[in-house]
């Protein structure tokens, strides 16, 4: 598993987090997300397609694609300002995130459900134009 770095095409054109064809998800402590790595990779997803990143990590990398004033110019536009806020707020508080590159073999709910007895306090499935709530 390697560790994330945030790349081109994870953002919206106006420069908020949107991790496209992936799947994120948090956990509050760093075992929590390594046991959810590993029944991921022995469920048969790559350690290629998964990124793990601490608190502090994964703050930094999407600190600057958090736009808290988003709603300003366009409101109602979606609601990826918002879900990216709560991530870093998450983040902050000391929550690990691990970064699921998702093919569409790997269905929401078989997440869902593989991951059902982890601690994950929250999840999003970033598809075009939709963001899925898997834990909330």
């Amino acid at each position: 598993m390697k560790h994330f770095s945030l790349s081109s095409g994870m953002t919206t054109m106006r420069g908020v987090f949107y991790p496209r064809g992936h799947i994120v998800l948090m956990f509050p402590t760093e075992q929590d997300c390594e046991l959810a790595s590993r029944l991921l990779v022995a469920d048969g997803v790559s350690e290629d397609d998964l990124s793990c990143a601490t608190p502090q990590e994964f703050e930094r990398e999407i600190r600057d694609f958090c736009n808290e004033r988003s709603d300003l110019l366009l409101p109602s536009i979606g609601t990826e300002s918002d879900t990216a806020l709560h991530l870093r707020q998450l983040a902050h508080a000391g929550h690990h995130a691990l970064i699921i590159h998702a093919n569409a073999k790997l269905t929401s709910q078989h997440v869902v459900d593989l991951l059902k007895d982890t601690h994950c306090s929250y999840g999003q499935r970033y598809r075009f134009l939709v963001i899925e709530d898997l834990v909330y």
